[in-house]
């Protein structure tokens, strides 16, 4: 069935039954989404997968904007349907194409990270990203949490365990190792959790609005990783140094962030065919914890 079709047919089922088109939505990785055209209300953004995976990824997400907007003062869609097979959101507005928007958002995601400081590591239920399940149960030690629950937990990944060899995962286990000694020893803050570039929209007065939340309690550099690694616009070259003057973040943070990404890198490996160079660029960024021996 056309993804248009099952979109539709999946809003009658949640109750929405004045849609008169759906027209596709491209950019997302894991599900089928479009914006669905309506008889009696204004059009609305709608995602599912064609094979919903078990457990309640929709759900979650919902929780997760919740959490942004409620305890975080940004800007989310309003959840107009979340249940086991379907996202209904209210429509945002394409990012505006000038610097003062990306300056804008440095603002909002600097708050996001210093007024959520929170005393562990995790959240209060699991989540996903894309496909598979975010495990968040709560710890003390975020190294051991990061290690655990971002970085190995992909390394029985079907997909993974072809691409990386033992040597590779000699490496990620020293990595793993040595994480306090690689990284900043920081209090836990809400994160968006898969903060690339995609997922920064608007709102109709052109703040910076987020979707696709994995959020978690966990290092804010999370969220800086995804945005400094993935290619985001031009438009956004103020928006690192101005962060960085609100936050009091130190000048080496930029070494830290290949580090901080193979968490993302190894989840699109897992669930990909087309990693998009995450095989390479996880070798490359574990070459230094290679055996010399």
């Amino acid at each position: 069935m056309p993804a248009t079709e099952l979109l539709a047919e999946r809003l009658v089922r949640a109750g929405i039954g004045d849609v008169v088109t759906v027209e596709p939505v491209s950019g997302g990785l894991a599900a089928l989404a479009g914006i669905a055209h309506r008889r009696d209300a204004p059009p609305v953004f709608v995602k599912t997968f064609a094979d919903p995976p078990d457990g309640d990824a929709f759900v979650a997400e919902a929780d997760g904007l919740t959490a942004l907007r409620e305890l975080g003062g940004l800007a989310t869609p309003d959840v107009l349907v979340a249940n086991h097979e379907l996202l209904v959101l209210s429509l945002l507005s394409p990012r505006p194409q000038d610097g003062a928007f990306w300056e804008r958002f440095a603002h909002a995601l600097a708050h996001l990270h210093t007024s959520t400081v929170h005393p562990r590591f995790g959240w209060h239920r699991d989540n996903w990203l894309g496909r598979r399940r975010q495990v968040n149960t709560w710890a003390d030690d975020g190294f051991a949490f990061f290690a655990e629950r971002r970085l190995l937990r992909w390394l029985s990944e079907p997909r993974v365990e072809a691409a990386l060899g033992a040597a590779d995962r000699a490496a990620m286990q020293r990595l793993c190792a040595r994480l306090p000694e690689l990284l900043p020893d920081r209090p836990p803050c809400l994160t968006h959790g898969d903060l690339w570039s995609q997922n920064v929209l608007s709102t109709g007065d052109g703040q910076a609005a987020l979707i696709d939340p994995a959020v978690s309690y966990l290092w804010a550099e999370v969220d800086l990783a995804h945005l400094w690694t993935t290619a985001a616009p031009p438009q956004s070259r103020r928006f690192f140094a101005v962060y960085a003057e609100l936050t009091g973040l130190d000048a080496g943070w930029r070494d830290r962030m290949p580090i901080i990404q193979l968490r993302q890198h190894l989840a699109v490996l897992a669930q990909f065919d087309d990693d998009w160079g995450a095989a390479e660029t996880i070798r490359a960024t574990l070459a230094p914890f290679r055996s010399r021996a």
